[in-house]
């Protein structure tokens, strides 16, 4: 989980300046407030409610301040969730992590800068970023579902894209916007037996596998449906 609106990308101060001896400068803000982190923090207990009840934070509490008050307000927020197991762990340590033992991790939730990071190398854990949907969703869980590569319009009308990123986008429309547990697991449960069947669209087809296009790949999903 990604926090969208805050942080880095949205701070002020920030440009480019020119200092008294020349040297140009650039500079930006890392801010959050605590209403930004405790409003992110809720959805993400919330979602942790909803499956293992696992949750990290991660931040970089050591040498940023920011990130200590985004972990003072996790911590705050955890005591309304106490079925839920949180922990805390630094930036470069949950990207070393990530790719040491993802299976260690259920929930992630974290700021902006470093969300954008880890959810790009989380997506190539599944062998493609064509795999990976996403939801970015307000406080009434409305949002916009898409998968994280967005149109790829590099590769349009050739039939090589991988259709299983917006299909699962989808099901995770049907669970969080609209609370249909069961036919968002319809869905993910088809595309885990097309996978099984060893269909692959060309960005995760390796040797042994069948090569397929986008159009078969979708038509084998609603098959298995």
């Amino acid at each position: 989980m990604r926090e969208l609106t805050g942080g880095i990308y949205f701070g002020q101060p920030r440009g480019i300046r020119t200092l008294e001896n020349g040297e140009r400068q650039g500079y930006n803000t890392d801010v959050y407030s605590e209403s930004e982190i405790r409003r992110i923090a809720h959805v993400a207990f919330q979602l942790a409610m909803q499956r293992n009840r696992k949750l990290l934070s991660v931040d970089k509490a050591n040498v940023l301040e920011v990130t200590e008050l985004w972990k003072q307000v996790v911590n705050e927020v955890a005591v309304e969730y106490p079925e839920v197991e949180v922990s805390h762990m630094y930036v470069d340590n949950a990207a070393m992590q990530l790719v040491r033992r993802p299976k260690q991790f259920d929930v992630i939730v974290t700021g902006n800068l470093f969300g954008d990071i880890l959810s790009d190398e989380a997506a190539m854990l599944t062998g493609s970023i064509g795999m990976l949907p996403s939801a970015s969703l307000d406080q009434n869980k409305k949002g916009m579902y898409e998968p994280c590569h967005g149109s790829a319009p590099d590769i349009a009308g050739q039939g090589v894209a991988n259709p299983l990123a917006t299909i699962l986008s989808v099901a995770m429309m049907l669970r969080y916007s609209f609370g249909e547990e069961a036919a968002a697991k319809a869905i993910e449960d088809a595309v885990g037996r097309v996978l099984d069947q060893g269909l692959r669209t060309p960005d995760i087809w390796s040797e042994g596998t069948t090569k397929v296009g986008t159009q078969a790949m979708g038509d084998a999903v609603v098959n298995a449906l």
